[in-house]
């Protein structure tokens, strides 16, 4: 079995295939690429503390601290044998299935096909281009994925999860605190099932939308620029539901506290056009969250809960998570 010790910066190549990658590291920067040009290739660039054990196995190529600090507890509570980073930067075939695990450091993961696991304490991770399936866990991490195609999964206890142009068939997502941006524009129907406690939920949903949804809060407030959406609720609690085109997707939204906002995102042809171009009368364009609500409450651009009995509160929705989101 091949083995590297890297103390210091250092650049490798490995001709035996690689089918699957583990890196493990403290604090620092993983960059993982997918290729289908030449071997699998490695670049340590920055390193200081303990060395990196490298060993290639049966197709699995690991990169590690040789001695994991979880093995002697005693010894990882001594400040003075915490100090482990490292910057380590792989190129791997596209198909590679790649585990990753961190503790204070960020990862960047682009361009594969196999499956990704991403596990971290507080380094933020970045998703690009990925078309496997993808899960995620973090302790206070943040996640950003850009155009993901495969499946996403992510589960953290105060991260924030930020999507862009996510056409994967499904995405879920747990959170205590953490909130949630999620912007879809998907081949197909599309399972999203979005969880929070007392962070915020924002989703953006393409135009046409095809999706049954149901969003509900306890505390927050709901807002929707979407016509075929009910909002129901008086005090506190707040609960859409509805069927956007035939409803062969699914939309499941729940927090305890959090707001929640559901948009629209402009037709394909007009994305480059101004917000004022838009046909259908001179004023603003429909779908835009700040505009001013100028016809029936449930009418688009409404930041206010549509639908509500008469009496209730004239208090807009959370600004911040509308923000956000444009």
């Amino acid at each position: 079995m091949p083995e590297w010790s890297v103390a210091a910066p250092r650049k490798l190549t490995f001709d035996e295939r690689v089918s699957e990658l583990h890196v493990r590291i403290v604090d620092g920067t993983v960059n993982v690429m997918g290729t289908d040009e030449g071997p699998a290739r490695l670049e340590v660039s920055e390193i200081a503390g303990p060395p990196l054990a490298v060993t290639q196995r049966d197709g699995t190529l690991t990169v590690a601290y040789d001695d994991p600090p979880w093995k002697d507890l005693l010894k990882w509570l001594d400040p003075g044998s915490r100090h482990r980073s490292a910057v380590v930067s792989l190129a791997v075939p596209a198909d590679t299935r790649v585990e990753v695990g961190v503790v204070g450091a960020g990862a960047v993961v682009s361009g594969l096909r196999g499956q990704s696991v991403l596990r971290g304490v507080t380094g933020d991770t970045t998703l690009v281009g990925l078309s496997g399936p993808v899960r995620a866990d973090t302790v206070s991490g943040n996640l950003e994925a850009q155009a993901v195609t495969g499946c996403l999964r992510f589960t953290s206890v105060s991260g924030d999860l930020t999507v862009v142009e996510g056409s994967g068939p499904s995405v879920r997502a747990d959170s205590v605190s953490g909130s949630m941006i999620v912007d879809l524009d998907p081949d197909g129907p599309a399972d999203v099932r979005l969880t929070s406690v007392s962070g915020e939920i924002a989703v953006r949903l393409p135009h046409p939308a095809d999706a049954e949804v149901e969003a509900d809060t306890a505390g927050g407030r709901i807002s929707t620029t979407f016509h075929g959406l009910r909002v129901r609720g008086r005090w506190g609690a707040h609960k859409v539901t509805g069927r956007l085109g035939a409803g062969t997707g699914k939309l499941r939204a729940t927090t305890v506290s959090g707001s929640i906002a559901l948009l629209s995102r402009p037709p394909r042809q007009d994305e480059g056009e101004p917000w004022d171009t838009a046909p259908g009368g001179g004023g603003p364009a429909a779908g835009r969250a700040d505009a001013p609500a100028t016809g029936p409450q449930d009418a688009p651009g409404d930041n206010s809960v549509p639908g509500r009995d008469e009496g209730a509160p004239d208090a807009p929705a959370d600004g911040t998570t509308d923000k956000k989101v444009l």
